[in-house]
């Protein structure tokens, strides 16, 4: 018996592909949500040292399962051998992987300008994109349980670790903190950009799909919306629309979480009032 081929197996146990909007999204989004206020609400006093560990802690969690996921595309077992062929396409460079990055490098950097930023860009870019994935999951669902709970909990664990910094208080709730996240989209974008032009010199294109950050002149567009501005815009204009789409939008998720505040207290001053008029 080959126990490393049925360990494969086991983890490669399938499933029906959950359709958008099914009771498996549904289940997650609702998951979603409910860890988000617990851990707000039980966590929000908690020192900087736990802040940080709690980031970390989910860092070092969607790190595990993005192994598991590699393993798992990588190594298939069809009950005779075990035979491996890597997904280049599943390269863990994308717009979401980064939360698993940045948090690690955020447990690493524990002080100053470097931590303060990467702190920045959970609680604006990472906000975003989490919830682009859990409103629209149409490409990251498939037949396997594991790989489902994996995305599910990695897009899941950015909004909230990403609403966890803007509620503490840990990551200010002011305009500059998009400026803060900026550098940190940029070089993540800039490295993106670095391997897809390595790969498309390397001939790896001629074989292997290879389009980290959907951003690739070489490949044919597949980002939603994005896709068209690449049809019919030049790329290093294309480029810069992208980057600035996504500051925009990060940016507005810093301003949605400000707006929210200055309901919050408005409530709870009138609130204070009445209590004081009784």
């Amino acid at each position: 018996m080959n126990v490393l081929g049925e360990i494969l197996k086991i983890l490669d146990w399938k499933m029906e592909v959950p359709q958008p909007y099914g009771w498996f999204h549904l289940l997650c989004c609702a998951l979603t949500i409910v860890i988000t206020v617990v851990i707000c609400v039980l966590c929000k006093h908690k020192t900087r040292r736990q802040v940080i560990a709690m980031v970390f802690g989910t860092a070092v969690l969607v790190a595990i399962l993005e192994i598991y996921k590699q393993l798992n595309f990588t190594f298939s077992y069809d009950g005779n051998e075990i035979t491996a062929d890597f997904l280049w396409f599943a390269f863990p460079w994308q717009f979401c992987s980064m939360p698993m990055y940045v948090g690690l490098l955020a447990g690493i950097f524990r002080k100053g300008k470097i931590h303060e930023a990467l702190c920045a860009f959970l609680a604006t870019y990472s906000i975003f994109a989490g919830v682009c994935v859990m409103l629209y999951p149409v490409t990251v669902f498939v037949d396997t349980i594991g790989i489902n709970i994996q995305t599910m909990v990695c897009h899941g664990s950015m909004i909230t670790i990403g609403v966890y910094l803007l509620y503490t208080g840990y990551v200010k709730m002011e305009h500059r903190t998009i400026l803060k996240a900026l550098p940190v989209f940029a070089v993540a974008v800039f490295v993106a950009m670095t391997m897809n032009e390595i790969a498309y010199y390397t001939g790896l294109l001629e074989t292997d799909e290879f389009n980290m950050f959907f951003i690739s002149p070489h490949c044919t567009p597949s980002l939603p919306v994005y896709s068209i501005v690449q049809e019919i815009v030049p790329y290093p204009w294309c480029l810069i629309i992208y980057i600035a789409a996504f500051t925009l939008a990060a940016y507005l998720v810093l301003l949605l979480s400000m707006g929210v505040r200055k309901v919050v207290k408005k409530i709870y001053r009138r609130n204070e009032k009445v209590d004081a008029s009784i």
